[in-house]
């Protein structure tokens, strides 16, 4: 006479689903997309002048070194930090 499954093949099955389901809950959790910072608009004041842009592209092309370049570099450098005559 056949019976059903033993306790223990039960008690094994009810484990592997619990253990499923609590892996697709982890990984939802894991994945789950979180909101993107909002980013502040950069002001006219801070952006690169058209020249300068220019001038840096053309440095960059360079293997010698060239005065006009180590201008640029040097406004563009006090532009990035900050500092006082930043305007070329």
């Amino acid at each position: 006479m056949l019976h059903g499954p033993s306790r223990t093949a039960k008690i094994a099955g009810v484990a592997a689903l619990a253990g499923m389901m609590m892996a697709v809950v982890v990984a939802g959790v894991v994945t789950r997309e979180r909101p993107v910072p909002a980013t502040t608009p950069v002001p006219q004041a801070t952006a690169v002048p058209e020249a300068l842009t220019r001038e840096l592209d053309r440095c960059a092309t360079l293997t010698m070194p060239d005065a006009g370049c180590e201008a640029a570099w040097a406004a563009n450098r006090r532009r990035f930090f900050g500092e006082e005559g930043a305007q070329p």
